[in-house]
């Protein structure tokens, strides 16, 4: 099975796949998936043992797991994730990083400086939805990519995430509380939590929206747009032009390129 990783500044995602067999119609399975808070101070045994507890309680062991494939935004970790999969799973993982076969082609000044996330989302998205398609991910940092429609990244825009926004009210205003970031039941708020709520919620439905219109705009009436990560649900709810959100579409990603890049008597591979 593969053990798909999507390493985030916050939040560590991890499904476990069962892969078609070569020459197999049947579609590749979700077996399991986890979320959890991205593991910046644990030790390589630690870390371990999160894993097997974690497989533990979907009645799993990590011996199932023979293929392991990382994308990374968090460059401290990959050491430390490296040396769990060699060590405890006996496996080599598969980094997306630049020289990986991901069959995305990527038009931008610096491709070495794209993130490893924006890439997978973008594979995913475009095996989905072909394109021109604008993937929108939801997470410390809001991230809208642009996939043309013959299958290049072409480019987007990094915005602040929901969360640092509320984070950054909360610290440079003394009087401000810390809220739930949540849809708010009015657009009138008569008290602070409101007020904040409000001011949060749907200024970033406008930022988010504002960004999609210029883009659907350059891009053409046809272009699609999908949603993920933490937040996607919750903004989708209010934006007039997400159109999909698809909270699995990295690990989708992550394992469309590990599939691209096995190699089984030459019958399968970039």
């Amino acid at each position: 099975m593969l053990l798909a990783i999507d390493v985030g500044n916050t939040n560590t995602v991890m499904g476990l796949y069962r892969l078609a067999a070569e020459g197999g119609t049947a579609p590749a399975e979700l077996v399991a998936s986890w979320r959890i808070t991205t593991p910046a101070k644990l030790t390589i045994d630690e870390f371990e043992v999160l894993l097997r507890s974690l497989f533990a309680l979907r009645g799993l062991e990590i011996d199932v797991v023979d293929g392991i494939a990382i994308s990374s935004v968090v460059p401290p970790l990959d050491s430390m994730l490296r040396q769990v999969c060699e060590l405890y799973f006996k496996v080599k993982p598969l980094f997306i990083e630049p020289g990986v076969c991901t069959g995305l082609g990527v038009r931008v000044d610096s491709p070495s400086e794209v993130g490893a996330d924006r890439i997978v989302n973008c594979v995913a998205a475009f095996e989905r939805f072909g394109g021109p398609t604008i993937v929108v991910d939801m997470g410390t940092a809001t991230t809208f990519d642009v996939v043309s429609s013959d299958g290049a990244f072409l480019g987007g825009a990094i915005a602040p995430g929901l969360g640092v926004s509320a984070d950054a009210l909360f610290i440079k205003a003394a009087r401000l509380p810390r809220i739930e970031v949540k849809k708010p039941a009015k657009v009138i708020g008569t008290n602070t939590v409101e007020n904040i709520q409000i001011g949060l919620y749907y200024g970033y439905i406008g930022l988010v929206d504002g960004i999609l219109e210029r883009m659907i705009a350059e891009m053409g009436p046809e272009t699609r747009t999908v949603a993920t990560g933490g937040l996607a649900t919750l903004i989708a709810g209010g934006s007039k032009y997400i159109g999909t959100v698809d909270d699995m579409l990295t690990l989708t990603g992550l394992r469309i390129i590990y599939e691209r890049n096995l190699s089984h008597d030459g019958k399968r591979g970039c």
